[in-house]
């Protein structure tokens, strides 16, 4: 149970005690919030008794007073009440010192709780279309669900990370259209790339690696047919490509769902039966409709092109029906970048339109990247010459700086992005800043090691009363709850705010605080009791939440 959790538990049960005496009055607790609050007033507050005034019938001053009364004895934190009703708690430096021990004895799991309940979630991200290298931009969508998805299981859901491969429809049509013209130009042959095709240079290569391993026999078969063979055989490159390049940014997907699986196993056409017995279904123009009006949308869409060809809605539909009802996830989070929002409300009709509670789906946005360098925006690829891909970034700056970077703003806000920032070894760095925390601590402990303090973990912990220790403490305290809060919010970029926030008070700690003193071995061996944990904490922080790395030595 984390610090808030143990807090809200102690005033529920000063509440119940107090109808139990008759102190107050009989009516269902509303659930207890419980808040960091301003160090003036102490570490936690409640404002539950400004909740109960209405119910209670009474000043919400008095109802506080009537909570502390009757709290269970806790030697975690000491209560007091402040006007016009707030319950302050402040923590006991001798509780603080002994969460050492929690951490020591639980390891990694010390931040895991069960708010998600066993609940299963999906997480849909990145979902790029398979025709050619992540865009760099892309990287925003692939960190943000990955540390979505690693907060949701450590306060346990049941996740699963897919990626959605449109590999049906138009796109995927020009893109073997595209391949086969590059393909037949490497073997000397003038074939125009379509007007509406992929005019990366990305093309050329997979085209050149096709040549390599297969010569030219699909020159000498039917176009269409070498069209079809060449559009799977690109396919299958791309999606190699996509998952090293995702899986050296430390982002490994549970599941590749095929958009054409969709078609192919009958799940369209079940879907499109049950719509047409609703009513939700019409022809006008030659097309196939979505009557979206009906339940509240502000127009109808496209299902079936006069063509006879499924539009992308389709696939919306269809997808969404396979996801809720055929695997039966309870929550299913879409992450989009910010340019699609005005599919938001289409996506909550087609909840309805399957008679599922749209607060199941949730679409949660992000805006645009701007890559730059000292600065200055960088528009095209060295390597490439058109599109900066994840792979060119990857190769340039590691995976440490892109993830933690690109979660230091909000979900909405857009993010600036600097090369030469990410690869500074100075605290203007917030990578390097963080991770040097743990990499201090690394040096402390073998420091300790090279000079006889081979254990310490008989060290007294109630030693740690130091401000600077126990404000260390109480910051490292905040982690399980914070996880909660990301959960609830999905809002990630808390996470890299915290991890500053925790290495800043690493920083002070250890100006303010000797470690290794050889004139006091038992507070030397509670410091080094103490500092493990918080490199625990760190390792945690950085491995496990945000997937990076935790440098022993930078």
């Amino acid at each position: 149970m984390t610090v808030r959790q143990e807090l809200a538990k102690l005033l529920q049960q000063g509440i119940r005690r107090s109808q139990e005496v008759g102190a107050l009055p009989e009516f269902d607790i509303p659930p207890v919030e419980v808040t960091p609050a301003k160090p003036e007033f102490g570490d936690y507050s409640s404002n539950i008794a400004l909740q109960l005034a209405r119910l209670a019938r009474m000043a919400p001053l008095r109802i506080a007073e009537i909570i502390r009364e009757h709290l269970p004895p806790t030697d975690m934190a000491t209560l007091d009440v402040a006007a016009p009703g707030f319950l302050n708690f402040r923590l006991r430096p001798t509780w603080v010192a002994q969460q050492v021990l929690a951490i020591e004895a639980q390891g990694r799991e010390w931040t895991r709780s069960q708010v998600g309940g066993g609940r299963s979630v999906q997480v849909e991200f990145v979902s790029a279309n398979p025709t050619g290298p992540l865009h760099f931009g892309g990287a925003r969508n692939a960190v943000l669900g990955d540390t979505v998805a690693r907060v949701l299981d450590r306060v346990g859901y049941r996740v699963q990370r897919e990626y959605y491969v449109n590999d049906a429809g138009t796109q995927m049509r020009k893109f073997g259209e595209t391949l086969f013209a590059r393909y037949a130009q490497v073997l000397g042959e003038d074939v125009p790339v379509p007007e509406d095709g992929y005019m990366g240079r990305y093309m050329i290569g997979y085209a050149e690696r096709i040549v390599r391993e297969h010569g030219r026999r699909f020159l000498d078969m039917p176009r269409e047919e070498a069209i079809r063979a060449l559009t799977d055989l690109g396919l299958s490159l791309v999606l190699e490509e996509l998952r090293q390049d995702l899986a050296d940014l430390r982002v490994v997907f549970d599941n590749w769902f095929s958009e054409r699986s969709l078609y192919e196993d009958g799940t369209f056409e079940k879907v499109l039966a049950m719509l047409r017995e609703r009513g939700l279904v019409y022809e006008k123009d030659g097309a196939l409709w979505f009557a979206a009006t009906k339940l509240g949308g502000d127009k109808d869409e496209v299902i079936v092109r006069s063509s006879g060809e499924p539009g992308y809605f389709a696939s919306d539909i269809a997808y969404h029906y396979n996801k809720f009802i055929i695997r039966g996830f309870d929550w299913v989070i879409d992450v989009w970048s910010v340019d699609h929002q005005g599919h938001v409300p289409r996506m909550k009709t087609v909840m309805k339109a399957l008679g599922i509670d749209p607060e199941r789906l949730t679409i949660l946005l992000y805006n645009l990247v701007t890559l730059k360098r000292h600065g200055v925006e960088v528009k095209l690829s060295k390597r490439a010459g058109d599109i900066i891909t994840l792979r060119e970034v990857l190769d340039e700056v590691g995976p440490d700086p892109i993830r933690f970077m690109l979660l230091t703003r909000s979900n909405n806000a857009k993010i600036d992005f600097d090369l030469a920032l990410a690869v500074e070894q100075s605290q203007d760095n917030p990578v390097y800043y963080v991770q040097y925390a743990h990499t201090r601590i690394a040096g402390i402990l073998r420091k300790a090691r090279a000079e006889g303090w081979t254990r310490w973990d008989d060290g007294d912990v109630h030693l740690l009363t130091h401000p600077s220790e126990q404000a260390l403490l109480k910051k490292v305290l905040d982690l399980p709850d914070l996880l909660i809060t990301v959960a609830e919010r999905l809002e990630p970029h808390h996470l890299t705010y915290y991890a500053q926030d925790l290495a800043t008070h690493f920083h002070a700690f250890y100006r303010d605080c000797r470690v290794v003193d050889p004139a006091r071995p038992e507070l030397t061996k509670a410091r080094l009791r103490l500092v493990a944990a918080v490199k625990l904490v760190f390792a945690h922080l950085l491995e496990d939440i945000l997937g990076m790395s935790a440098p022993e030595v930078m």
